[in-house]
């Protein structure tokens, strides 16, 4: 029997919400565990609902589940997000039962279907320890794009110092910002998502932060948001013009976690944004590669993505 003889695709609904957390909860720290590693959730699967919550306020509908077929046990999981410029493959995970089914390669073919019906490109962010999925989206057909250095760092409860230049020019973004903050992400990253910036800015879910860094003219020259979350308490996404923008607002949400160690994603190609990370004491913990399946620009600026929702 062949892998879609032993499961079924479907969509994800609100049933699943609870099943699709274990899974995302058990399968990630799985992986890292196995290979050495220490586990990335703690405090049990509850923290993990927020990734369904937050796929599901941006992009009702848009996730995918594979269900044994003789058990009915859910053994696959995926998120999508069509976008304006692109379609982005959010957080896969497969049952550790089931490694070496298929049960990925299945998913990941659905959600190239729906990017090839859309004439849109797929992009992701995969790690580089994993080569596994790398070779997964490899074979598909993505191609990386620009390496990624997660970094962790520890937060003194009276903030870092002395503070980078041009802090004293970040401000909280508003809802008049998001024009301007779209543009500049098409201008420097080639994508569209006004949707996620209103999502980060409203801040219903009580988690979210967004800063700007205004030029003297008024104009955005970088922004950068950041999650609380205790799933996911991470930096990110954000674009700036250049490191001093972009070291800006990147010490601007990290200074809202204070007595924290969020995580956050900056380009191994910037080093004067790396070196900057490191004199706050930020320390390597993965790297991560952007990918992408169809055309994409050439990037420009410094780009900050996420997981949460997955950005590259």
């Amino acid at each position: 029997m062949g892998p879609m003889d032993d499961m079924i695709v479907r969509a994800m609904t609100a049933a699943d919400r609870l099943e699709v957390a274990e899974l995302i909860y058990l399968s990630t720290n799985h992986w890292y565990q196995t290979h050495g590693r220490g586990p990335v959730f703690t405090g049990g699967p509850s923290v993990t609902e927020v990734y369904f919550d937050v796929y599901e306020a941006l992009d009702p509908g848009c996730g995918l589940v594979a269900v044994h077929r003789a058990s009915g046990r859910l053994i696959g999981s995926c998120f999508y997000h069509p976008r304006q410029t692109h379609v982005s493959l959010g957080i896969m995970n497969s049952h550790p039962n089931y490694a070496g089914t298929g049960v990925a390669r299945v998913l990941l073919e659905r959600i190239i279907g729906v990017a090839r019906r859309e004439a849109k490109p797929l992009r992701l962010v995969s790690s580089a320890l994993n080569l596994d999925s790398f070779s997964l989206y490899t074979r598909a057909g993505f191609v990386p794009r620009r390496v990624y250095q997660d970094l962790m760092v520890s937060v003194p409860p009276d903030g870092f110092g002395p503070a980078p230049a041009g802090l004293d020019r970040v401000r909280p973004a508003t809802p008049d910002d998001v024009p301007a903050m779209a543009d500049l992400e098409m201008e420097l990253a080639g994508i569209r998502r006004e949707k996620d910036l209103r999502y980060f800015i409203d801040n219903r879910d009580g988690f979210w932060h967004v800063s700007v860094y205004p030029s003297d003219e008024g104009r955005v020259e970088g922004f950068c948001a950041s999650s609380g979350h205790p799933g996911c308490n991470m930096v990110g996404p954000g674009v700036a013009t250049g490191p001093g923008p972009a070291a800006a607002v990147l010490a601007a949400e990290l200074g809202r976690h204070r007595g924290r160690s969020p995580v956050f994603l900056v380009p191994a190609d910037c080093p004067e944004l790396v070196a900057t990370a490191y004199a706050w004491g930020a320390r390597n913990c993965e790297l991560h590669f952007s990918q992408v399946l169809g055309s994409s620009p050439p990037l420009k600026g410094v780009s900050l993505p996420t997981f949460l929702p997955e950005t590259s």
